[in-house]
């Protein structure tokens, strides 16, 4: 099943700058081995926002379900996810 996910990052002013930095280093780990695995197969910045639209190709709801709660940065995100479906229109499908 494939979902854009839009991804919206606000961490606090007063974070303590060694928690910021590991919690990042955590996030861009575990988001590399999900690119890695094949799951988060696009990974875009929103410009000039500290956001990012994102592609998953997941078996399910409850598979995107646990990828996003275990995002490092997940205590500090708004997330809106969309469920996508191919469109009739796209030359993608005029060679199947």
């Amino acid at each position: 099943m494939l979902f854009a996910v839009k991804m919206d990052v606000d961490l606090p002013v007063e974070m303590d700058p060694a928690v910021k930095a590991d919690t990042l280093a955590r996030e861009k780990a575990y988001s590399q081995e999900l690119q890695q695995g094949g799951e988060w197969v696009h990974l875009w910045r929103c410009v000039g926002q500290y956001s990012n639209l994102s592609v998953f190709d997941v078996a399910d709801n409850e598979r995107l379900h646990e990828i996003l709660w275990n995002l490092p940065l997940f205590p500090y995100m708004t997330i809106e996810v969309t469920p996508l479906a191919q469109h009739p229109s796209d030359i993608a499908l005029l060679g199947s």
